[in-house]
C-alpha cells in the first residue's frame, strides 16, 4: 500500500500525490482537464458510434476517469467499464478529493459504493466493473474496444509499460480498437507500433503535455 497525500492542481481539481514513489495520480496541469481531454474526449467519445463498448481502464485510481465517463454514457452511448486497480484508494481518502462539486454526488456515490470483482449497473447505458488485481499477470477481459492507459509513469512502474505487458493488452483489443495515453515518449510510441498498432501523436491537454498518443488496432 503507497502513502497518498491530497494537493490540487492547476485547474482547481485535487489528486494524490504518492510519497514513496514521488509520482502524482494525475497531472498536476490539471486532474480533471486530464481525463477529460485524454481519456474520455480522445478515446471515448473519439470511439463511441452508439453500439456498446467494452472499455479497459489500467489503473482505476481516484475513479475520476470512470466518472467523467459515465457522465457522457447514457443507452445512445453504452458502455462496460472495466478498471484494474492493484491497490485500491480507501474510500475515506476518496470522499475527501472534493469531486461531487464536478461530479453528479449520487452518480459519484455509486462508483464509490460499487463492489470490487463483480460488474455493477449504474445506470442504463453504464455498467462498472472494478477488478483488484495485477495488469501484468492476471487474465485480461477481452473484446475491449477503448482503452484508457492511465499507468503511473514509466519510470516509476516501468513493468507496466514493456512489450510485453503491451502485447497481452494488444491481445485482449477488438480490430478497431483504440488506446490512449498521457506518455508520448518515443520507446512508448515504437512498443505500439512493434505491436501491429497505429500510433498518433495528438494535442495534450489545454495547459498541460504538448502532445499525447492514441493508438489503433487495425
Amino acid at each position: 500500500m503507497h502513502t497518498v497525500e491530497i494537493e490540487h492542481t492547476a485547474d482547481g481539481s485535487a489528486t494524490l500525490f504518492v510519497k514513496e514513489m514521488d509520482e502524482h495520480y494525475h497531472s498536476v496541469k490539471g486532474a480533471l482537464t486530464e481525463s477529460n481531454h485524454i481519456f474520455r474526449d480522445s478515446a471515448f467519445l473519439y470511439r463511441a458510434d452508439g453500439s456498446p463498448l467494452r472499455l479497459l481502464e489500467v489503473g482505476f485510481g481516484t475513479d475520476l476517469n470512470a466518472a467523467v465517463t459515465a457522465m457522457v454514457a447514457d443507452e445512445n452511448h453504452p458502455v462496460h467499464y472495466i478498471s484494474l486497480e492493484k491497490y485500491p484508494v480507501q474510500g475515506e481518502i476518496l470522499s475527501q478529493l472534493g469531486y461531487e462539486e464536478l461530479v453528479d454526488e449520487g452518480l459519484l456515490h455509486k462508483i464509490h459504493a460499487a463492489p470490487w470483482d463483480v460488474p455493477v449497473e449504474i445506470f442504463p447505458g453504464f455498467v462498472l466493473e472494478k477488478r483488484q488485481c495485477d495488469y501484468t499477470r492476471d487474465p485480461l477481459p477481452e473484446g475491449i474496444d477503448v482503452v484508457y492507459f492511465d499507468a503511473f509513469a514509466p519510470e516509476k512502474q516501468p513493468d507496466m509499460w514493456t512489450e510485453g505487458a503491451f502485447e497481452r493488452l494488444v491481445g485482449a483489443m477488438s480490430r478497431g480498437a483504440v488506446l490512449t495515453t498521457y506518455c508520448s515518449k518515443g520507446e512508448i510510441r515504437r512498443r505500439l507500433e512493434s505491436l501491429g498498432l497505429r500510433v498518433e501523436r495528438i494535442p495534450g491537454p489545454p495547459g498541460g503535455k504538448r502532445e499525447i498518443l492514441r493508438a489503433t488496432r487495425l
